[in-house]
């Protein structure tokens, strides 16, 4: 493999690798920001493109800022904090422009400037962290030969790696509580030597910490456990319970599968309530264990907002929300429409939107629970009224063409469609391009420090 001597990066490329050229092939770096010139160790060839570590760097940008977290590029998350933020929303807003420009081939307006986040870190409502029984051996460590002895660790996973998980220090993306909660269960753990998850062999008793909060200053935090000891997690409760009595919900869930989803699992509640509560616009959003909700509060108070704009709803308008989750934009944008109907595939997030409506006082509103391409046809249009107005919040893969095929006979005459994966949403805008066409393009960052971006577009009727 060629070893690439004064390799300029040119571009920021898809998941957070930045983007050099060799020999008329494009060549994929993390960790380094365009500007830069480096020296780079091919280690994967491919057809049309090269994969390179950097060896050392001869020049660097002036778009460059020094990382503020010690785990940079090892953890795998936030690979552009080493970029300034607001060249990280230039190549955000870039991104979208030329995955919709050359995916979806379609006419389109110009772009309009990107919503940068007030916050750059402690900024995430919700973090996951695993906990293994085998935690990664850094770089540092195997050169200053360290001796480790003690082998437990709990984070994140490193990337490739679904066995080895990185020991966090210190994260900069959720409150100080996250790490707090994190470190007092790794100490109880470590005082009592109680077992973390083998990843391989599928066995040990701590598995997963998911830690949530809202603006209102409550606060969730679940245990996963991955054998059903109830001596251990009692007392493993119990120390959080003393420890943390402001935590609102206290919740954990035995899960022996072999895999992390905790989905089709049920949830034991152990303090406090079953739920959380967010609060927009003086409406308040009750959010389960097994909750949707957008992880940047703040931004996503900013991106219902577009797209209420975008949808333009007046009270005589049958509005259907899909992928409702717990029906956040539903019970937003209700308000406004004569009628709203929600769509969304995990029952308990629709049992949540049913009360938040309720809560809210809003009325107008009906929820169902189901698999999207299965529920959305023309007898349940007929059903439920024709839609004016479509507002749809797929996952990352997008709408099934059933959904697209059935959205695009609705007759609706405006459809906001909001993505956190501009390229499938690219896809998706092709297909729409039969009956509708682009009109506006909002992006909005809600992940400071990675190349994630979402992206709101307004569609109407041809």
């Amino acid at each position: 493999m060629p070893l690439i001597e004064g390799l300029e990066i040119v571009d920021a490329g898809s998941e957070g690798k930045a983007v050099g050229k060799y020999n008329d092939k494009i060549v994929f770096v993390p960790y380094v920001v365009p500007g830069d010139v480096v020296n780079a160790q091919v280690f994967r060839k491919r057809k049309n493109y090269l994969e390179a570590q950097v060896i050392s760097v001869e020049k660097f940008s002036e778009k460059r800022i020094d990382p503020i977290c010690e785990h940079f590029g090892t953890c795998g998350g936030c690979k552009w904090q080493n970029l300034k933020y607001e060249e990280q929303l230039f190549y955000k807003q870039k991104q979208v422009t030329d995955q919709l420009t050359r995916i979806g081939k379609i006419e389109l307006p110009n772009t309009m400037p990107i919503v940068a986040s007030p916050q750059t870190t402690f900024y995430r409502n919700k973090l996951e962290y695993t906990f293994s029984e085998n935690k990664w051996i850094t770089q540092e460590e195997m050169e200053a030969g360290t001796v480790i002895e003690e082998k437990r660790g709990v984070g994140f996973h490193i990337p490739g790696r679904f066995d080895k998980v990185l020991d966090i220090k210190e994260c900069h993306l959720q409150s100080e509580f996250s790490n707090s909660v994190r470190d007092s269960l790794k100490q109880f753990a470590f005082e009592n030597d109680l077992s973390f998850y083998n990843l391989r062999e599928h066995q040990g008793l701590f598995r997963n910490l998911i830690v949530r909060n809202t603006n209102l200053g409550e606060t969730m935090v679940l245990v996963s456990f991955g054998e059903n000891n109830k001596e251990q997690i009692e007392r493993v409760m119990d120390h959080l319970k003393a420890t943390y009595p402001e935590i609102t919900s206290l919740q954990y869930v035995i899960n022996e599968k072999k895999n992390d989803t905790i989905y089709d699992l049920d949830i034991q509640l152990y303090a406090g309530k079953d739920f959380i509560t967010e609060e927009m616009e003086g409406l308040k959003f009750k959010i389960g264990a097994k909750s949707f909700f957008q992880t940047n509060s703040t931004q996503a108070l900013k991106l219902y907002e577009i797209a209420r704009d975008f949808a333009n709803i007046s009270d005589s308008d049958v509005v259907y929300d899909l992928y409702t989750g717990t029906g956040t934009i539903a019970n937003f944008v209700a308000r406004s429409a004569k009628k709203v109907v929600g769509v969304e595939s995990v029952p308990e997030a629709i049992e949540d939107a049913k009360v938040n409506s309720r809560e809210n006082g809003i009325s107008n509103t009906t929820f169902y629970a189901g698999d999207m391409k299965d529920i959305l046809n023309q007898e349940f249009f007929i059903e439920n009224g024709q839609p004016d107005v479509i507002i749809t919040d797929p996952p990352r893969a997008g709408m099934h063409p059933k959904v697209v095929s059935n959205v695009l006979n609705s007759g609706a005459k405006t459809i906001v469609y909001v993505s956190c994966n501009a390229a499938s949403q690219a896809r998706d805008l092709q297909l729409l391009d039969e009956k509708y066409r682009v009109t506006r393009v909002q992006p909005v960052d809600m992940f400071p420090h990675t190349h994630h971006v979402e992206n709101v577009a307004l569609l109407e009727l041809k």
